[in-house]
């Protein structure tokens, strides 16, 4: 989620534990047959609260928070019970919805794809985040993009520049900061990253804001981070838009979204979603997805939304489920990602 929310989008996917967080008791409520579990107590009752799982792609104090409002919100609409968690990592979260312990998540794009090939859950919602292009517009946007970033001072204008040099990617499991821009890479200089730059000189700085301070400190000849990852550095530093600069991009990059569990029943998913849309809009939804993950807005999608995602990756030569197993997730960022590893 772009972090990455925006982050969002981004963004690991280590196997891992739930840090369970925000539960609480709600009034029980009146459910649907449908809402029945074969061998046990209803779907949204006091004894089986609906999961709602989140990424760890911002401080567990603030997922806290601004969940614990999200499940209030949701409590209201469709009484049902509710429980938040906070999950350890992308792959833990993944695994949650695969087992059966998690109902409705929000999930970053590269992360719906393990999720989908395993066929445990459902997209049904996708992120709208006010999108900034290059030009200084504004759009709200079902995507987003990556840029490659260089020194404004290097005398590096295109990709084919950077051969030999000193390259920041944000983690293997980045949309924005590895998977697309890995894609434009080969696709341009004929090179895959791990020849094309220095020996040992690919570093992975774990959030899109280290990227693109790597570049600005001097630290890295370039770097890949969203569209424009800078905008949240300006403050602490005023020169880092004229000292840096654009030389390409990629994407569009499906933004993340919502997903439910395969086996959660289908009356229910359509209330949830309704619900999720409906609280979207209100300035205190507007106020908590902003403050979560840079959402602006959601969209009612399916599964085909992230094919590009999917198409992307394998064209790029990442394997996500080998990643998922393999990677640890590295600290959250200062702001949430499109991906959250967008």
């Amino acid at each position: 989620m772009r972090r990455t929310l925006r982050g969002p989008l981004g963004w690991a996917l280590a196997a891992g534990l739930v840090i369970a967080a925000c539960g609480g008791t709600a009034t029980p409520p009146t459910a649907t047959e449908a809402a029945k579990a074969s061998t046990g107590p209803r779907i949204g009752s006091f004894d089986r609260p609906v999961v709602l799982a989140f990424t760890p792609s911002q401080e567990a104090a603030t997922i806290a928070t601004n969940g614990a409002a999200i499940k209030a919100a949701l409590e209201r609409a469709t009484g049902l019970a509710w429980k938040v968690t906070v999950m350890s990592s992308y792959a833990a979260q993944v695994e949650g919805m695969c087992s059966g312990q998690i109902d409705v998540g929000f999930f970053a794009p590269l992360q719906m794809t393990p999720l989908l090939d395993r066929g445990c859950g459902s997209p049904v919602l996708g992120a709208l985040r006010n999108e900034t292009k290059l030009d200084g517009s504004v759009v709200l946007s079902p995507t987003y993009q990556s840029q490659i970033l260089v020194r404004a001072d290097s005398g590096i204008t295109d990709l084919n520049g950077l051969k030999g040099k000193k390259f920041a990617f944000v983690d293997t499991l980045s949309a924005s900061g590895y998977v697309y821009p890995t894609l434009t890479i080969k696709n341009k200089t004929g090179q895959d990253p791990k020849t094309f730059f220095a020996p040992n000189g690919i570093i992975f700085a774990g959030g899109h804001p280290q990227a693109a301070l790597a570049v600005y400190q001097g630290n890295v000849d370039g770097a890949a981070t969203f569209i424009d990852v800078r905008d949240q550095l300006v403050a602490a530093n005023p020169d880092i838009k004229t000292k840096t600069k654009v030389i390409d991009t990629a994407g569009p990059i499906p933004n993340d979204g919502v997903a439910l569990q395969k086996d959660f029943p289908a009356d229910l998913g359509k209330t949830v979603k309704q619900a999720l849309i409906d609280y979207s809009k209100t300035d205190d939804g507007k106020a908590k997805f902003l403050a979560l993950f840079s959402w602006n807005g959601m969209q009612e999608i399916d599964a085909k939304f992230y094919d590009p995602m999917r198409d992307a990756a394998k064209l790029a030569g990442v394997d996500v489920a080998t990643l998922a197993k393999a990677t640890p997730r590295p600290a959250a960022t200062v702001a949430p990602s499109p991906s959250k590893s967008p």
